[in-house]
């Protein structure tokens, strides 16, 4: 049955501001192949040997619990032929102390080794989660803006978690019956040469069965993670708009396509979970079939007397102890699939590139003065479409500056590249007369406050997110800065204050007191050049006044970018830049861009 197809719109990042991390998924086509699964596997040994001495102790208890294991088979038969013979009971009551002790401490060893597999297991995890997490961190905005936020969560919790499963409770499986398998056949071959040669015809059967649905179910399990990735990133979307759906009563089509995702999803788990389960049933066959072989070579070697009936009773241990780890590893096949696959999604994200380096000898920003100089400045999100064409202006520090102009026009591309969210395509950006590539990334950044359109809060208290650039700030610094953005007020009528918990994705707080916590914040930074980007856009007018009272405080002695479409709010720049189209096309004052009767003044006339 062929894999099922489904629409999917795979979009470049829109043009001009990109979309808030909602844009196009990188996503597996049906069909495609994944990565190989021996590859994956070599990148996951990396973080094992990184507990190799943990793993060394784990490998010599497991080594003496199967030394154990193929002792007692022995024991066992030896037992049984002294039966046979009529030697002392006293021989054969010392073999079954033998035996319990040996079980008792086969216990002790099994138990100790748990102990210390599942500490060092959750150790691993724990590095490839916070591994994962880092490079999150480190990836530009570019791979933000073109994937979903849910298919980066799903990365993050799901696939980690398949390969905790894997590592807690496969790995010393599998150490043990590699140690195991060596062990019996060692035995197997001092007993007999020809009962280990019948044991073995069944062997490559079992290499051919595994080879045959581990490369079918791969497939499907990788298939099964994306989807799942899919389905997250649906739901986180769904959630958070939640108020838009009921809006526009899209409820109904939601559900269509929530369903039909999850369709898709249920096509590669029923089928993902059948072929790996076809392992097991299979291997059952094989191994009835390998004892009948054993079984029949014995009794055709006692009947010769080649062998005794106590070396019939040991063998046929020993060939349980051969053949029953590979039934384990049968067993764990559909955790070992979906670990590799949810490894393989890992790796994914691991091996894109990050934020470019620092150049060699990069510069601190000491002692910022705030001068900004933009130099035939050319971008573009999507190679060939700029968005920005030759942009060329100089700002003063102190200096207020506006940026006006329709929506996509590029005004939001001008500060992101001043404060390198993204690299200029052409051209240089200069900050008190330096390329800004030629500052650390971490130094440049701390030169800038920005206050943006879509406030973001984080979960903790009031005091925590005011606090967030300042997290040394004392208690009196963040009142004063609230108090500068007109945020004092309202956080005091608050049952708990400063105190009082909040959530980024809750709606416990109104749009403009969310804005205003964020003009707290940048206030407490007190940076040289502040970036405000559409920060009255959301909030009602009496809001409005309060937030522009505390931005003419907060921009008071700093070089500051404002981004308005509300003209009335940016009369008093210092210099009104118009953006069309890329281009920088009218600059100077109010008063002056007036009498000029451009574009600007169509614009503010059309406002009043």
């Amino acid at each position: 049955m062929s894999e099922p197809i489904r629409q999917t719109n795979v979009t470049p990042p829109s043009i001009g501001k990109p979309g808030g991390g909602h844009g196009g998924r990188t996503r597996f086509m049906p069909g495609e192949k994944p990565r190989d699964a021996r590859g994956t596997f070599g990148k996951l040994l990396r973080y094992y040997f990184k507990e190799a001495k943990s793993l060394f102790v784990v490998l010599m208890l497991l080594t003496a619990e199967t030394a154990i294991a193929v002792t007692c088979p022995t024991i066992v038969g030896r037992a049984i032929d002294a039966l046979n013979t009529g030697d002392s009971v006293n021989y054969i009551y010392l073999c079954a102390v033998m035996l319990a002790a040996l079980y008792t401490g086969s216990w002790l060893l099994t138990t100790v080794q748990s102990v210390i597999m599942n500490q060092t297991s959750q150790r691993i995890v724990r590095s490839l989660r916070k591994t994962l997490f880092d490079k999150l961190q480190k990836l530009p905005l570019t791979y933000h803006d073109t994937h979903t936020h849910g298919e980066l969560m799903s990365r993050l919790t799901n696939d980690i978690d398949n390969i905790s499963v894997t590592i807690a409770q496969s790995t010393t499986q599998l150490v043990s019956a590699a140690i195991t398998i060596v062990g019996s056949l060692i035995m197997m071959l001092r007993l007999s040469g020809y009962m280990t040669a019948a044991a073995l015809i069944t062997v490559p059967l079992v290499f051919l069965l595994t080879k045959l649905i581990a490369g079918r179910s791969r497939r499907l399990f990788v298939g099964q993670q994306r989807e799942l990735g899919v389905l997250n990133g649906m739901i986180e979307e769904t959630i958070g708009g939640q108020k838009i759906i009921k809006a526009f009563g899209m409820e109904e089509k939601t559900v269509e396509k929530f369903d039909e995702i999850n369709k898709t999803l249920l096509y590669y788990s029923v089928r993902a979970q059948i072929w790996s389960g076809l392992l097991m049933p299979f291997m059952n066959v094989i191994t009835n079939l390998g004892y009948v072989c054993v079984v029949a070579a014995g009794g055709y070697l006692a009947v010769n007397g080649i062998i005794t009936v106590g070396v019939i009773g040991s063998f046929t241990s020993y060939s349980k102890q051969f053949t029953h780890p590979l039934n384990n590893i049968a067993g764990m096949f559909n955790n070992l699939q979906s670990a590799l696959a949810g490894a393989e999604r890992m790796f994914e994200i691991l091996a894109e590139a990050e934020e470019p380096e620092d150049v060699p000898n990069a510069l601190d920003i000491k002692i910022p003065k705030g001068d900004v100089r933009f130099e035939n400045v050319t971008f573009a999100y999507v190679k060939g479409v700029n968005v920005l064409k030759k942009v060329s202006f100089e700002v003063k520090a102190g200096q207020k500056i506006a940026l006006v102009g329709a929506t996509g026009a590029g005004k939001t591309t001008i500060v992101n590249l001043l404060t390198r969210f993204y690299d200029a395509t052409e051209g240089t950006v200069y900050i008190d007369g330096v390329d800004i590539k030629n500052y650390k990334r971490d130094s440049l950044r701390r030169v800038f406050s920005v206050v943006l359109q879509d406030t973001c809060l984080f979960t903790g208290t009031i005091a925590d997110n005011i606090r967030y650039g300042r997290p040394d700030a004392e208690d009196s610094e963040i009142e004063e800065a609230a108090k500068a953005a007109n945020a004092d007020v309202f956080i005091k009528r608050l049952k708990h204050g400063y105190n009082t918990a909040v959530k980024g994705d809750t709606d416990s707080l109104s749009q403009g007191q969310r804005q205003l916590l964020a003009i707290s914040r940048a206030a407490l930074v007190r940076a040289p050049i502040l970036v405000l980007d559409e920060a009255t856009s959301s909030v009602d007018t009496r809001t409005e006044l309060k937030i522009q009272e505390a931005i003419l405080r907060l921009t008071a002695g700093c070089t500051s970018f404002v981004i308005a479409h509300r003209l009335s709010t940016i009369r008093d720049a210092d210099v009104i830049m118009v953006v069309d189209g890329g281009e920088i096309v009218e600059s100077g004052s109010h008063n002056k861009l007036i009498e000029k009767n451009g574009l600007y003044a169509k614009m503010y006339f059309s406002q009043f």
